[in-house]
């Protein structure tokens, strides 16, 4: 199993430590990037392996497990997603969307690997290239879990832009940046934009401006095939810079374009259990749902309802409608 977290956080540290002890309990070597281990305990680090660089991640790698927050697991994303190799969060950040369990229960977590007792599942991902506008050559190119965001380079200045979707010219926004997000995405920087929220089973990508000088400037979602251009007007009055889930970066200029589109690699997150997305958006945001009665309280009077008509009542006593007074009407 392969192991990444925060080596300078002693929380990040205690929580590998106990990861890694239980996994050797039960035969599986633990493999860290380099340097890595030498923050565990001396004979625990004489245990452990070291992981290959994201580039030469292998198949011997049977599953990727992150203790940290979302920044923690997007860095992961480097080693697993074109290996195709599943992703297990842990939870020590403060929201934590894309984590799938909680730090306190890495013991639980342990069994769970050891009996393989997880599913996984596929996220969309993005694709990005800056090409040249004249000769189509490829400047740059890379991949986004969350969203690919084009900001303008000088913060006192407008970004002009022209999107494109689809092979056909959309709108020009002067603005402070546009997003493009997957339905992952949709609960981090573009959520924050003011975008909808995406379930992460929706197949799409959605454009967000930002701070946009423009009376078309809403969010959009778009298809799984869809295709979006965006090029600087040559009279903006700053370049961009593109930015890849807020860790990979390349600066955009008059004569370059940005393309964007569905990636062909899916991100497989490990799952330890079966709650909708829906459980996660309320536990994560802190919503509230008192109040909300549901299928318990459904059941409940099915049940009241079997029971009046075994004793021989008339269960539609109470379910006629009432005049003002409080008195059923015949």
């Amino acid at each position: 199993m392969a192991v990444l977290t925060h080596m300078g956080r002693p929380t990040a540290i205690a929580a590998a430590t106990r990861l890694i002890e239980g996994l050797l309990e039960a035969g599986i070597t633990s493999a860290l990037p380099a340097g890595d281990a030498d923050c565990l305990p001396p004979k625990l680090a004489e245990a452990v392996v070291t992981l290959a660089p994201p580039d030469e991640t292998t198949s011997d790698i049977e599953l990727m497990v992150v203790l940290g927050g979302d920044g923690s697991i997007l860095r992961a994303t480097e080693w697993v997603l074109f290996a195709d190799v599943p992703l297990l969060g842990v939870n020590l950040g403060h929201v934590g969307f894309l984590a799938e369990a909680e730090s306190s229960e890495i013991d639980s977590i342990v069994t769970r690997i050891v009996q393989r007792s997880y599913t996984v599942e596929e996220r969309s991902t993005i694709e990005v290239v800056l090409r040249e506008c004249a000769s189509g050559e490829v400047a740059w190119s890379s991949y986004a879990v969350n969203e690919v965001s084009i900001e303008k380079a000088s913060r006192e200045r407008v970004l002009e832009v022209l999107v494109e979707v689809d092979g056909r010219p959309l709108s020009r926004w002067a603005c402070d940046g546009v997003l493009l997000s997957t339905p992952t995405g949709s609960t981090a920087y573009a959520f924050s934009a003011g975008g909808p929220v995406i379930w992460p089973n929706v197949d799409a990508m959605m454009v967000v401006p930002l701070s946009a000088h423009a009376l078309f400037a809403r969010p959009l979602v778009l298809g799984p095939s869809s295709r979006v251009v965006l090029q600087l007007i040559d009279r903006s009055q700053t370049d961009g810079v593109v930015w890849c889930d807020g860790r990979r970066s390349a600066d955009l200029r008059s004569g370059l374009q940005v393309e964007v589109q569905q990636g062909r690699h899916k991100l497989l997150l490990a799952r330890l259990s079966e709650a909708p997305f829906t459980d996660r958006l309320v536990n994560k945001f802190g919503l509230r749902v008192e109040g909300w009665r549901g299928e318990a309280e459904d059941r409940v009077q099915h049940e009241d309802r079997a029971v009046s008509l075994g004793s021989g009542e008339n269960p539609d006593d109470d379910d006629r409608p009432e005049d003002g007074c409080g008195r059923a009407r015949t």
